[in-house]
């Protein structure tokens, strides 16, 4: 493969099934979503001076609008993963005085505790970083913090991302479906769930997308691959 050709797939896009429809639908519903959580936050009291919408909600809003099937997008990660991180955070910046030592831990903390609450959400490593950061800051550093203003904007994301999928065409909270208006058979190679499980645990890899979507990916492709077979009549 040339060099021109290697530079060029740099660009590809990585994730599988994107198209543009989706891209521009995700940057509507990233506008609809942090513009109302802004808002709606802006309501609130809050202590200090500190913002009331933390930056971590711009990477969740990725999450949540251009990638709606991702474990890591669905309710509880995004509201469960970035209360739970800004909790370690907080508990680290008020017993960890130095600033280096606390950053390491409190990501390494916040991944171990979203892990065990199978709440994993890669934003909820920013979230507590915030009150580390802000160590000066006694609104910061106020366990107050975890619930205003971080999980009241995790709250209201979530929310205004439950009524706009409603509309746009993805499940959320996702929810496996077969291709509209066909029924998924039984694979002819006797693929089953638990074929599935082995695979995933013998390539000890973890991939951002649920089991079930990809047993249901293998079944829609196999039958494809049966239509294209000879003498093989579509399927419904």
């Amino acid at each position: 493969m040339s060099l021109r050709l290697r530079s060029m797939r740099l660009f590809v896009p990585l994730l599988a099934g994107a198209r543009w429809s989706d891209r521009l639908t995700a940057c509507l519903g990233a506008l609809l979503g942090i513009a109302a959580t802004a808002a709606a936050s802006s309501l609130a009291p809050h202590p200090g001076s500190f913002p009331f919408l933390v930056a971590p909600m711009g990477a969740s809003a990725v999450l949540l609008f251009a990638v709606p099937s991702s474990p890591m997008a669905q309710p509880w990660p995004i509201v469960g993963g970035s209360i739970v991180s800004a909790l370690v955070g907080v508990t680290i910046a008020r017993l960890i005085p130095d600033p280096q030592l606390a950053l390491g831990l409190g990501v390494s903390l916040a991944i171990l505790a979203m892990s065990a609450l199978r709440c994993l959400h890669p934003p909820g490593g920013a979230c507590a970083i915030l009150p580390i950061l802000a160590g000066g800051s006694p609104a910061a550093t106020d366990y107050g913090f975890v619930l205003l203003p971080v999980g009241l904007n995790a709250l209201l994301l979530v929310a205004t991302g439950l009524l706009f999928h409603r509309f746009s065409g993805h499940s959320y909270p996702h929810r496996p479906v077969p291709v509209a208006g066909h029924t998924v058979i039984a694979t002819a190679n006797g693929i089953l769930p638990e074929d599935v499980d082995r695979a995933l645990e013998e390539l000890g890899e973890t991939f951002d997308v649920a089991r079930e979507d990809l047993d249901l990916l293998f079944r829609v492709a196999e039958k494809h691959a049966l239509d294209r077979a000879p003498g093989s009549g579509p399927r419904a």
